[in-house]
């Protein structure tokens, strides 16, 4: 029985609401025995076991001697399967690792400096009458302004 079911069951011996399997009421010891233990072990633990080889081999499958092989385990099961490790608070060693974020922008570059030229430009306007003034100093005079 998956965890959500364990979890309604529990909600509705607390409310004492009839199952909705088999249409008797729950009791506090009957739901107690849903969330106990199975006898065996974990169920997820035994799939982990069989297809621990599989998974260590990658998400997707594998190249082998220059030709792709898919998995043995389908993605759907093995989906089903981290979600179970997980839920019960294990580690989940076989996911590839997260690659970096893209620092590089899209759009136009025109687009994304063009504040920043306009901020320039405002400076150098401020700038401009000291800068004539050099030129023409430059230019009538003959002067080598450095």
């Amino acid at each position: 029985m998956s965890a959500k079911a364990v979890k309604f069951a529990v909600n509705a011996a607390k409310m004492g609401v009839k199952s909705a399997l088999n249409g008797s009421k729950f009791s506090a010891n009957s739901s107690a025995s849903l969330v106990e233990k199975p006898a065996g072990g974990y169920p997820w633990r035994e799939k982990l076991e069989k297809h621990k080889e599989e998974l260590s081999k990658g998400v997707w499958g594998y190249w082998h001697l220059g030709s792709w092989k898919p998995l043995a385990i389908s993605a759907r099961h093995r989906a089903r399967v981290r979600k179970e490790v997980l839920l019960a608070g294990e580690d989940w060693p076989y996911d590839p690792p997260r690659k970096e974020m893209r620092s590089k922008r899209k759009g136009h570059k025109c687009d994304r400096i063009s504040a920043e030229k306009r901020a320039k430009t405002a400076e150098l306007m401020k700038k401009m009458p000291e800068m004539l003034l050099k030129y023409k100093k430059m230019v009538f005079v003959g002067q080598d302004i450095s």
